[in-house]
């Protein structure tokens, strides 16, 4: 049996053996294998077991590595995060105080820019007052322009005329205070502006008006109400002394009502102080310096 069992003549063993011994031999076999299978198939499901044991093991044992992980970082970042809170808290305190106090200096700076304000109109008030006064008195005294309506006098040398009976400084200081006494409130004397200390005098053969030379024939611009101005003149002492000189020699004399008369200021140079006496006290009379 051991021969016709293996080898490449089981086919003819199994031709020359009885039928009952074959049945046997197989049955037998079968069993074996069977067995043999069986006890395989057991082999290799507890050893899938076993490692599945393991693997609930291992798996159990990273899940409480895990935990205690998640546990102790959870106690680091609790303490972590109140340290944070309570950090800012007082830094959102000290920022509320620092925005407190901004808003009071800014409380502060807006009271004093208020109150500057009000100054600062107030002084701007008083500098139009102060500039309009101004403009009025420089006005008054030629050292600004003027526009106004008034008179127009036009005096010239006799058409054949002497030494002696030419215009005369003299002549011409008369005619303008006659002017100023009629109410006059600007002259000027062929474009040079009469101020309180313009001068008219004679410089050789030519007569000088605030230092300058001027030539005839004289035009006298004077702004004033022209409606009295010249029936004032001609009734005032200087005007009537000048009307008289003026036939005697025989001036060319006119006066005419002019609608719109432009004065220019006189030259700055003319404030200039040239000269000043110091005041001393006088015992006698009492006087302070």
């Amino acid at each position: 049996m051991t021969e016709s069992s293996t080898g490449p003549e089981r086919g003819l063993d199994r031709s020359r053996t009885p039928l009952l011994s074959l049945i046997t031999a197989e049955a037998l076999d079968r069993d074996y294998l069977v067995a043999a299978a069986r006890k395989a198939a057991a082999t290799e499901e507890e050893q899938p077991a076993a490692g599945s044991r393991i693997g609930v093991v291992l798996v159990l044992a990273l899940f409480a590595t895990l935990v205690t992980v998640a546990a102790v970082q959870t106690s680091a970042e609790a303490d972590a995060n109140d340290a944070s809170r309570a950090g800012l808290i007082e830094r959102i305190e000290g920022r509320r105080a620092t925005v407190r106090a901004l808003e009071d200096d800014a409380a502060q700076l807006r009271t004093s820019n208020a109150t500057a304000d009000r100054n600062v109109r107030s002084l701007g008030t008083r500098l139009a007052d102060q500039q309009a006064r101004n403009a009025e008195l420089r006005a008054l005294t030629g050292f600004e322009r003027v526009v106004g309506d008034g008179v127009r006098v036009t005096v010239d040398n006799p058409p054949y005329a002497d030494e002696d009976s030419l215009v005369r400084d003299a002549d011409l200081a008369l005619l303008v205070d006659g002017l100023w006494n009629a109410g006059a409130e600007a002259i000027a004397i062929n474009g040079q502006r009469l101020t309180v200390l313009s001068a008219i005098r004679t410089s050789g053969d030519a007569i000088e008006v605030n230092g300058t030379g001027v030539a005839p024939p004289y035009t006298i611009l004077a702004i004033g109400d022209q409606r009295t101005l010249a029936a004032n003149f001609v009734e005032s002492d200087s005007g009537l002394r000048f009307d008289a000189i003026a036939s005697q020699y025989g001036f060319d004399y006119e006066m005419d009502n002019d609608d719109e008369l432009r004065l220019p200021a006189a030259r700055a140079s003319l404030l200039n102080l040239r000269s000043a006496t110091v005041l001393t006290s006088d015992p006698e009379r009492g006087e302070a310096p």
